[in-house]
């Protein structure tokens, strides 16, 4: 049954709650909201019988959640803010692609974060430009209404057929009206190169584990050796994966034996 919060600036996030134990929050990529992500749904039952309290949420403008364009990273933080303290004010955070680096933005402000788990994080170079210049287009086109320009403009670089899919499936219409909030997508990849990360993630203390796909795209792999690089306690594990996918039970198997490591 779907739940809902309010965040400290009146927006309404639903979510769903299934298990009990360790507390996590999964925080998805660019794409994904329950409506549409079956994966993410079994991901969240997978780990809720590996003994953990999980919650799986719509992000700000997505779904049954609420809020306005302009969507923003400081309103992606309150809502996990928001989150954290329906789970008593303690939780780790699972970041699935740009959603990854939505979780470091999070555990960088928010106190009570416990773990990272990361899913194939797409950072650009550290403090290049291509972050700044790309949230710029995505700005343009959600100014002035284009939410086909936007939504294929963010998976440029991808395979072409993922936004073709999209565009022609049934579920488009939910698509469509997500699109303005990928502006909050494009800010964290901003965010991530506007300062050397070691500065950026300096209050970050939770031990974090960035997983990658057994095929990789090579780009995730050196934005993981980037984020490991840039904290104190972190490192990198690999799961079966490939294009950027993974199989619900093999990911819950890595996400939970993250989660039950000591130290």
């Amino acid at each position: 049954m779907t739940e809902f919060v309010e965040t400290a600036d009146g927006v309404r996030i639903a979510y769903d709650r299934e298990g009990s134990g360790r507390p996590l929050i999964l925080i998805g990529g660019a794409g994904q909201f329950r409506a549409v992500d079956p994966p993410t749904r079994a991901l969240t039952t997978e780990l809720a019988s590996r003994g953990c309290d999980v919650v799986h949420y719509d992000r700000p403008g997505r779904g049954d959640s609420g809020g306005e364009p302009p969507f923003t990273l400081a309103g992606e933080v309150a809502a996990l803010r928001a989150l954290v303290e329906v789970l008593g004010g303690r939780a780790s955070l699972y970041g699935s692609s740009s959603g990854g680096a939505i979780a470091l933005a999070a555990a960088a402000a928010i106190p009570g974060v416990e773990r990272l788990v990361l899913w194939e994080v797409p950072l650009g170079e550290e403090e290049g430009s291509d972050g700044a210049e790309f949230l710029a287009e995505i700005k343009e086109r959600v100014a002035v209404g284009d939410r086909e320009g936007t939504l294929r403009r963010f998976m440029d670089g991808m395979p072409p057929e993922w936004f073709e899919d999209m565009r022609s499936g049934p579920q488009w219409p939910l698509f469509e009206r997500m699109a303005p909030s990928v502006q909050a997508d494009a800010e964290v990849l901003a965010w991530a190169q506007s300062a050397p990360r070691a500065l950026l993630w300096a209050g970050i203390t939770a031990p974090t584990v960035v997983l990658l796909g057994t095929t990789a795209f090579p780009f995730f792999s050196d934005a993981a050796d980037s984020i490991i690089a840039s904290l104190a306690r972190a490192e990198r594990a690999e799961i079966p994966g490939a294009d950027h996918g993974w199989q619900p039970a093999d990911l819950a198997d890595g996400i939970a034996a993250q989660l039950n490591r000591a130290g």
